[in-house]
């Protein structure tokens, strides 16, 4: 299979990179499954009903999310009735929505995505190691899934290494998100499980982890609250990570992905 996940998408500029490049990327790559974190949609914070169909609709199949999840109050009821989006699956009980699913790709290959919130400089969450493991438990690559991909949304890069290397094999793909900026240490772990610590933004990266950067450096340099964050609104680079799984559903070949904006440009082989 193949697969393509994108890192967090921030407002208005985010959302037109995806739109612009998804439907491309999807033709270009051959992809089977395409994950987005949209957690930071709606104006930085957040995700809407409207905006996760808008991903939906060119080609995204499950947008995942993190500590923004419920920014947006409606979506403690959208999601509910929207088995394409994923908030942690840690998040404590009673919560609503799901923080993992089993899809079935157009060819009927079965992809389970999971969501999973790091705990270091994070709010308390359920402990994320004994969440995956009853997710993997319950549905173990190979015999219940095709492949499998985990979204970690965390802080530390300890944490989210740690994460992976407790997954290497499990599943196809264990990728970071939340931190903002993608990483270059994209490899195929030992035991064929592909990682990267963070897939960065898809957002203006002429910004402030994708906001404007005038009340970020405000705040850092006068430690005084003031006007509220707004996303950046230059053109976005689209960041993620392509993944192509054997037929045991472990990767066999991983390359990041950046598009458009200001970063350094990098596509992947057909």
């Amino acid at each position: 299979m193949r697969l393509l996940f994108i890192g967090d998408v921030i407002g208005r500029s985010g959302r037109a990179a995806i739109a612009e490049h998804v439907p491309a990327l999807r033709e270009r790559l051959a992809l089977d499954f395409v994950v987005a974190n949209g957690e930071n949609a709606a104006g930085g914070f957040g995700i809407t009903e409207a905006i996760a169909q808008e991903f939906v609709n060119v080609g995204v199949d499950c947008v995942t999310l993190g500590n923004h999840s419920f920014d947006q109050r409606e979506a403690l009821v959208f999601i509910e009735r929207a088995p394409h989006v994923l908030r942690p699956m840690n998040y404590p009980p009673g919560a609503p929505g799901r923080g993992a699913f089993l899809y079935e790709t157009e060819k009927g290959e079965r992809v389970l995505v999971m969501s999973v919130m790091g705990r270091v400089f994070m709010d308390a969450m359920d402990d994320p190691f004994a969440s995956v493991e009853k997710e993997l438990a319950a549905c173990p690559l190979g015999l219940a899934a095709d492949a499998i991909v985990l979204d970690l949304h965390a802080e530390a890069s300890s944490e989210k290494q740690a994460l992976a290397n407790f997954c290497d094999g499990r599943v196809s793909l264990a990728i970071g998100t939340h931190t903002h900026v993608p990483t270059a240490d994209w490899r195929i772990l030992p035991h064929g499980t592909a990682f990267q610590s963070d897939a960065g933004m898809t957002g203006d990266y002429d910004s402030v982890i994708g906001m404007d950067k005038e009340e970020p450096i405000r705040r850092f340099t006068r430690k005084t609250p003031g006007s509220r964050f707004e996303p950046a609104a230059g053109p976005a680079t689209l960041c993620g990570l392509f993944v192509e799984t054997g037929s045991d559903g472990l990767a066999k070949r991983v390359a990041p992905v950046r598009i458009g904006g200001i970063l350094g440009q990098a596509l992947p082989e057909p």
